[in-house]
């Protein structure tokens, strides 16, 4: 299982803010045929499941605010693909916090 992060920037709109491309964009996540699993980040979204999937669903959400009038679209993409253990985004954060007990 892959996880992915995504930021989806629209340039050339005619403001600098950002939360309607956002909302748009999320909404493809929301009705994604892929089986996938998203979470919401102030600065990025981060999706999970088979590698296809994300990349199939990040090729739609990036189309999104060519589709609300953006002229130029900037998709920056993190891909974490561990194949020899099943890795989850809980996984990941369970991990770090069981680090920080032994820490304390």
């Amino acid at each position: 299982m892959a996880i992915a992060e995504v930021t989806i920037v629209p340039l050339g709109t005619a403001t600098p803010s950002v939360s309607r491309y956002v909302a748009e964009v999320h909404k493809v996540l929301e009705q994604a045929e892929e089986a996938v699993k998203f979470q919401m980040t102030p600065m990025s979204t981060i999706i999970e499941g088979d590698l296809n999937d994300i990349l199939a669903v990040i090729r739609r959400m990036h189309e999104v605010p060519f589709t609300k009038g953006a002229e130029r679209v900037s998709t920056s993409i993190r891909i974490d693909d561990r194949r020899d253990i099943a890795g989850s985004m809980e996984q990941k954060i369970r991990s770090v916090q069981e680090k920080l007990k032994e820490l304390d």
